[in-house]
């Protein structure tokens, strides 16, 4: 009797906890958040490798977690319950961007961001299900890049801004626990910069705000929530959170190969809200770090690796991910 009731207190915590974290980006729900960009750009972000014009990315990324924490990062899944619990994520995104090469905008050259998503989820070792396979959520973002900022020895500093949304056009259905689509609009602006310490040491980071509007159809393990009779409820509103990426890269061979450090950070600043009405103790906070590469096989192509081990995580689940992404500029 004793061991049903630790079952059923485990399980209930992991139906409210659980999802993926994934980064850039729209590709699967993580908790109350939905998939934003953690760690998918990394080295020179600040600008494109070859000024304006056309370019493809594609990403490839997978993410596995073993570990699902919850409040003050402490362990959901007891592993005498779930010794075999994991998420998998294999995540491909296709990119495409188009900058202007006139200044339109504030002395900026204006652009256009478009990413859509496949993703195929996983979970084993507990009674969750996942909707597998399908388009994530399609992310358009309109931006302004400006210019490097010149010097003697080349470029000294290059920024861009960038407005982007989420919208909720991916495989969903509240039936499942994790799903490629979030169910709802999200309104993701960044700002992302590259400094150059020296021709061959540069210093990268990516700022975003997340804000998030309601879900009118939440996973069915919301009706379980003591609110949800109580409030007649109908909308899960994710709280707003702040995340960023940041990397530092040195040129070891010229025009050819960059290595270096590069990380994540996300911590949500408001509650989650069901019908209007703030639950707490469920703000998601996650750090991941790793090492990184940067191969150039001309200036029109490049091929970054990135990898990454998550600590610190509170509310989500606690990984690892590794990137291979591919930049060509028409």
């Amino acid at each position: 009797m004793q061991t049903n009731r630790k079952q059923m207190l485990a399980t209930s915590a992991l139906v409210l906890a659980l999802g993926m974290l994934t980064a850039l980006t729209p590709a699967a729900r993580a908790y109350d958040l939905p998939a934003v960009n953690l760690g998918f750009t990394s080295f020179l972000d600040g600008g494109p490798p070859a000024g304006p014009g056309f370019y493809y990315t594609h990403y490839f990324q997978y993410y596995r977690a073993e570990s699902l924490r919850g409040t003050d990062g402490t362990e959901i899944l007891p592993n005498p319950v779930f010794p075999d619990a994991k998420v998998d994520a294999w995540i491909s995104l296709s990119q495409f961007i188009a900058q202007c090469p006139k200044k339109l905008v504030l002395g900026a050259q204006p652009g256009l961001d478009v990413i859509v998503p496949v993703v195929d989820l996983g979970i084993s070792g507990t009674p969750l299900r996942a909707n597998r396979a399908g388009f994530g959520d399609v992310l358009v973002g309109p931006f302004l890049q400006w210019e490097p900022i010149m010097g003697k020895n080349g470029p000294i500093f290059m920024h861009r801004i960038e407005f982007q949304c989420l919208l909720p056009v991916g495989r969903y259905d509240s039936q499942f626990q994790l799903n490629p689509g979030a169910n709802h609009f999200s309104f993701n602006p960044y700002w992302a910069g590259t400094l150059f310490l020296t021709p061959k040491l540069t210093l990268s980071t990516r700022l975003h705000y997340l804000w998030n509007d309601g879900n009118e159809d939440p996973d069915v393990t919301w009706t379980a929530h003591p609110l949800w009779k109580a409030t007649g409820g109908n909308e899960v509103q994710p709280g707003q959170a702040l995340h960023l990426n940041f990397a530092t890269d040195y040129e070891l061979i010229e025009k050819r190969l960059r290595v270096g450090f590069n990380g994540y950070y996300l911590t949500q600043i408001t509650d989650t809200r069901l019908n209007g009405q703030n639950i707490p103790q469920r703000r998601e906070e996650v750090i991941g770090l790793g090492p990184g590469a940067l191969f150039s096989f001309s200036q029109n192509t490049h091929l970054f690796f990135n990898a990454y081990f998550e600590t610190a995580a509170e509310n989500r689940t606690e990984g690892m991910r590794f990137q291979l992404r591919l930049v060509h500029h028409f």
